[in-house]
């Protein structure tokens, strides 16, 4: 099944607000076998919203409408949406009586903008918004769908889950079964992982198709396949799996579609190991990818951000002469901060970082992008430079993704 993505906003396209809805509804419906068609980001004009929407449906029948219904005057997606499908902009009790409780539950005042929320046309179907005061629309002429949603991520988020996504599988169930199968990957880069896969590919049974994702230093792979025999669909992953398993080895990390940190969390907690981080470009961020892993508490413990060298010094034990000898980033320095974390902390594991994120502070020896490493878990200790590129916010990016990678490959 396939459909198609309207983005409303002003701020979307002079840039002041990035679309992450439009990427988050494709991850949340192509595992159930929708395929995005076609994403459109329209400002607050409803010349353009309604063109937007023809171009829409004379792709697919299903439009998933985001942003535009917030209490101001320049959020017009309401009363353009009454224009195009019919009828008359009326005020629902049922919305009204919503925004209210939401408005109370905030502790805010309640003016008139903001119960003008509860204006919706009366050619759709309103879905009360449990997240906030925009109600959802769905719309429906001629066999085809538009589902019109608030901006705010949070509240698509949970109201799709909710709400958008069993109503729209239940209204448009073609009776095929759709499996899924996701492989993490890494050690191996993208072209000579299709060189190794392509004997398999070749031999893909019909409605079965591979798909690559990368991802910095790693690589999902997403084996799709969709039929109306759901025995013989799951009996097919399942050995294509097994061969998978067979060609890639070790370079598998996990099945399923899991995050680095959470695969991490998973080896750390089967091995009843602890865990800390000692951190200078990264700037705490692998602390926090860790720990936006609900349970992380079981393993993690804590995390120093040694951005000075007095830092480094005072609380993780470095040698002041082997900063001055070779540098703070160097191949010294983050064993001894892998060292002294496991020592302040008190855990079994550590990782460290020591790297330049630029713009500025590159040598010729070091330029900006280059990463020490550590990984240290019960006597042993690994290291690893990399020369990372980017802009500092790439840098740390990735710095973060290889130091998780590095302690894994110890694990």
């Amino acid at each position: 099944m396939k459909y198609s993505i309207i983005a409303i906003g002003d701020e979307l396209l002079i840039g002041q607000v990035t679309d992450t809805n439009s990427g988050w509804i494709a991850r949340h419906m192509t595992p159930r076998g929708w395929d995005v068609n076609t994403v459109q980001v329209v400002p607050d004009d409803a010349e353009q919203i309604t063109r937007a929407i023809d171009r829409a449906f004379a792709q697919t029948d299903i439009v998933l409408m985001t942003g535009g219904l917030g209490p101001t005057k320049d959020d017009i997606t309401k009363p353009t949406l009454c224009r195009y499908f019919g009828g008359e902009m009326v005020l629902d009790e049922e919305v009204e009586r919503n925004v209210r409780q939401v408005m109370e539950r905030r502790h805010l005042t309640l003016n008139e903008y903001t119960r003008l929320q509860a204006m919706v046309p009366s050619s759709c179907r309103v879905i009360q918004n449990e997240m906030g005061t925009a109600p959802l629309m769905w719309f429906e002429r001629d066999g085809k769908v538009l589902v019109s949603m608030p901006g705010v991520p949070f509240e698509l988020q949970g109201m799709m889950e909710r709400a958008v996504i069993p109503q729209l599988m239940a209204r448009f169930n073609d009776g095929e079964d759709i499996e899924f199968r996701t492989f993490v990957v890494t050690g191996i880069i993208e072209s000579a992982l299709a060189m190794q896969l392509d004997g398999f590919e070749r031999n893909l049974p019909h409605g079965i198709h591979l798909a690559y994702l990368p991802e910095g230093g790693i690589i999902r792979l997403r084996l799709t396949g969709s039929s109306t025999d759901a025995r013989q669909i799951n009996d097919d992953m399942e050995r294509l799996s097994r061969q998978l398993h067979d060609i890639l080895g070790g370079h598998i990390i996990a099945d399923g579609d899991k995050k680095l940190p959470e695969i991490l969390g998973e080896r750390l907690r089967e091995r009843g190991l602890t865990l800390a981080t000692a951190e200078s470009c990264t700037g705490g961020n692998i602390a926090h990818q860790i720990t936006g892993i609900a349970g992380s508490s079981d393993y993690f413990k804590g995390a120093v951000v040694s951005y000075a060298n007095e830092v480094k010094i005072s609380l993780l034990g470095v040698s002041e002469q082997d900063i001055i000898d070779h540098g703070v980033v160097s191949e010294p320095v983050v064993r001894q901060m892998a060292e002294g974390a496991c020592r302040a902390i008190g855990t079994d594991c550590a990782i460290a970082t020591s790297g330049i994120a630029g713009p500025g502070g590159g040598t010729p020896s070091k330029p900006v992008g280059t990463v020490w490493m550590a990984a240290k878990c019960g006597d042993r200790i690994i290291t690893q430079v990399k020369q990372l590129p980017g802009d500092r916010d790439r840098v740390i990016t990735r710095a973060t993704l290889e130091a998780q990678l590095l302690l894994l490959s110890l694990l």
